[in-house]
């Protein structure tokens, strides 16, 4: 009895003593700042940001001890700076927080183009009879010939061209002269005109010889042959310095310029990288796409017996470019807000400034800053995004909630952008229309301009848009022998397309489209997800690009 009644009293007191406790902590005024000392608005934990409460105390989730957050932890939104984000050396740590300074250097872009491998169209040759008679013999007998200038291609017997010979051995003075310029008028050249004394008279034929060096690529006649004046013969080309032919958007313009070099890759020779300088930029435009063709000169080398480069290849590019040195920050320094380019500056002590930038030309690494910043600003460019969600947080928590408004309208597309978006849509299309008719050959054709059109819409969106980077990655078909592979390529390119466009379809200007989605496409396409969407135009009956005829009308229509 007397051990209960014990145990009973200790228990009381002990709920009583916690009660108390409580009380007294819950109830304890937060102590006033002293005088000259910041106001602490709230709390915060430095590796939980989420996690705030109005007085001291522990992370719900972590258990650190929460961090005072004073006034002078108010981030502005006016460029400048203003008050600063203020962290903790804790903070700082826990971030990873790293600065760089703004610094006048070149600006180095490097541009990926595609384009394909063409001959020198100035080297072309197309060699035709120029009287009539029957080739006797040919010394060049198969397209692909490596010949040199003045190579003997056939042996060609004429009557005409004979007659005239003989006049000319027979012939003397100013008669002989008028002789030799109906032998030039005939085909001969000046050397052979100059040998005809040597020439037995008894040899019925005329050599024919090759214009210039270079490969045969056609051939027209054959052994026996009866050809009249202006047949055509043989057609050669000179491939000993072939043409990388891309081409080149607006916004490129302000970087390219002849003299630039270029690294070309071709899938035929994956090891090999051949460089060339740009030599000729098309003045004229592409109304459509918005581009121009760009010609790289490429060197050529007979290697073990052929031309390394063939003519039509596809190929890819590298342009190496370089601006005057400019004012540049970091890219990663650079936060992109919707229509603001926004760093953070350090103010040291642990403030950190936020400051609206113009930003101007993009390079690989920096970005050219047109005003906002002096040169030696140090700039943050790692936590910066932590940092940002701490000054939204901090402008959260000051300013009264706002009630929130749906824009009546929509930002107007430009008309760059929606000639971009319609040629774009156009060719996504055509391609799911290809796959759904279970059609290879028509899928590959209608693939052929998609990395053009879609870089071209890409460029053009990317300052409003953040969604593009996969878009951008999957952007590259060269070609496929089945239609599994051709469809497996297809999906992240088609699933991207959509996932960037379908947010726009009620802007002003864009132009009309269809969403469709499949629910079952990891059954057709191993290790996808198993819904991905397609784009389809002019209302035409749902072709399921995924499955083709197997299973045509799998998937429904996504309404904006």
């Amino acid at each position: 009895m007397k051990t209960f009644l014990t145990i009973f009293l200790t228990t009381i007191f002990t709920v009583s003593a916690t009660w108390l406790a409580l009380r007294k902590y819950n109830l304890a005024p937060v102590p006033a700042a002293a005088k000259g000392e910041h106001k602490v608005l709230f709390y915060q934990c430095a590796m939980h940001p989420q996690v705030t409460s109005d007085r001291p105390g522990r992370c719900t989730i972590c258990g650190m001890e929460l961090t005072p957050i004073n006034e002078g932890g108010t981030a502005s939104m006016e460029s400048g700076g203003g008050n600063p984000v203020t962290l903790t050396q804790n903070q700082i740590q826990v971030l990873h927080v790293q600065t760089a300074a703004a610094k006048t250097r070149p600006l180095v872009r490097t541009l990926r183009v595609s384009g394909n491998i063409a001959e020198n169209s100035m080297r072309h040759r197309v060699l035709s009879s120029y009287v009539e008679g029957r080739i006797d013999k040919l010394h060049v007998n198969y397209i692909g010939a490596e010949v040199l200038e003045n190579q003997p291609l056939a042996e060609f017997y004429s009557p005409t061209l004979l007659q005239a010979e003989r006049e000319y051995r027979q012939l003397g003075g100013e008669l002989r002269n008028n002789t030799a310029l109906r032998l030039r008028q005939m085909g001969l050249t000046s050397a052979q005109i100059e040998g005809l004394e040597h020439k037995p008279v008894d040899l019925l034929t005329s050599q024919i010889l090759s214009p210039i060096s270079g490969t045969v690529v056609a051939q027209a006649v054959y052994e026996g042959q009866y050809v009249g004046a202006g047949e055509r013969l043989f057609e050669l080309a000179d491939f000993s310095t072939m043409w990388f032919m891309f081409r080149a958007y607006e916004q490129d313009m302000p970087w390219i310029k002849p003299g630039l070099s270029v690294s070309v890759t071709t899938p035929s020779l994956p090891e090999k990288t051949f460089a060339g300088k740009i030599t000729f930029i098309d003045p004229n435009f592409d109304e459509a796409t918005r581009s121009t063709n760009v010609r790289v000169a490429l060197p050529n080398p007979i290697v073990n017996g052929k031309r390394e480069l063939l003519n039509r290849l596809y190929a890819d590019g590298m342009v190496e470019l370089e601006a005057p040195s400019v004012l540049t920050v970091p890219r990663s320094a650079v936060i992109e807000t919707g229509p603001e380019a926004v760093v953070y500056i350090d103010q040291n002590g642990g403030g950190y400034a936020h400051t609206v930038l113009q930003t101007g030309r993009r390079g690989d690494t920096h970005v050219e800053v047109l005003s906002g910043l002096k040169e030696g600003d140090a700039v943050v460019t790692n936590g910066n995004l932590l940092i940002d969600g701490q000054a939204e947080m901090n402008r959260a928590f000051m300013t009264p909630a706002a009630p929130v408004v749906v824009a009546a309208t929509q930002t107007d597309l430009s008309e760059a952008q929606q000639k971009s978006i319609t040629a774009f849509i156009k060719v996504a299309d055509a391609m799911a229309a290809a796959l759904g008719a279970d059609d290879l050959t028509s899928f590959n054709t209608a693939s052929a301009p998609a990395m053009t059109t879609t870089e071209a819409m890409v460029e053009l969106l990317r300052p409003n848009m953040k969604n593009l980077d996969d878009l951008d990655k999957a952007r590259h078909f060269h070609g496929y022998q089945e239609l599994k592979s051709a469809r497996v390529a297809f999906h992240p390119f088609s699933v991207a397309a959509t996932a960037a466009l379908a947010p726009l379809r009620k802007t002003r200007g864009m132009p009309d489209f269809q969403v469709y989605e499949c629910g079952m496409v990891n059954q057709a396409i191993p290790g996808a997800p198993k819904k991905a969407r397609w784009i389809q135009t002019g209302g035409r009956e749902m072709r399921n690009p995924f499955f083709g005829k197997e299973m045509a009308d799998c998937g429904e229509e996504i309404k904006p």
